[in-house]
C-alpha cells in the first residue's frame, strides 16, 4: 500500500505559480490539483485523499492565511469606500453601516479561500515535504515497521 502511494506521489509533476494558486483558490490540493482542502464549511481535511500532502504542516502554520483574508477584506473595502464616497450615493452613516456589515460578513465567506491561497503560497515556494518533514514522516514509518506506539511526530 505504501509503495502504491509512492509511486503516485513521485508521479506528481509540480505546477507553476500561476496553477498552484488556482487549486488554492478552487479549494483543491495544490499539490496534486485533486484532492479537496475541505469537508465541511469549516473544517478542514488533515491530508490530501490523493497525494497525501499534509495541510496543516506545523502548529501556526494556517496563521499565515489570515493576512490573505485581512489584506483582501482592507483592499475591497478601500475601493468600495472611495468608490461609494465621491459618488455621493449614500450618506457616511449608511456607508459605515454598509463597509462595517462587509467586514464582518465578507472575511467569514472568504476564509476557506485565504487558507488554500496560503497553502498554494506556501507549496509554490516551500513544497511539502521539505527535509524536516521528510526526516519525520521516514522515522515514524521505521518506528511504526518496528512495533513501536510512539505517537506521530515526537
Amino acid at each position: 500500500m505504501a509503495e502504491i502511494k509512492q509511486k503516485r506521489n513521485d508521479s506528481i509533476i509540480p505546477a507553476g505559480g500561476l496553477a498552484t494558486m488556482v487549486r488554492g483558490m478552487r479549494l483543491r490540493c495544490p499539490r496534486c490539483g485533486k484532492g479537496a482542502i475541505f469537508r465541511g464549511w469549516f473544517t478542514m481535511n488533515q491530508r490530501c485523499p490523493e497525494c497525501g500532502r499534509l495541510f496543516d504542516r506545523a502548529p501556526g502554520y494556517l496563521l499565515g492565511s489570515i493576512y490573505f483574508n485581512y489584506g483582501v477584506t482592507a483592499v475591497l473595502v478601500v475601493i468600495a469606500y472611495f468608490s461609494l464616497y465621491f459618488t455621493e450615493t449614500l450618506s457616511g452613516k449608511q456607508l459605515l453601516w454598509l463597509l462595517t456589515a462587509f467586514g464582518v460578513v465578507f472575511p467569514l465567506w472568504f476564509f476557506r479561500y485565504a487558507r488554500g491561497l496560503w497553502i498554494a503560497f506556501d507549496e509554490r515556494w516551500d513544497p511539502w515535504p521539505n527535509e524536516e518533514e521528510a526526516r519525520r514522516v521516514e522515522k515514524d514509518v521505521r518506528a511504526g515497521a518496528e512495533g513501536t506506539d510512539a505517537p506521530a511526530g515526537r
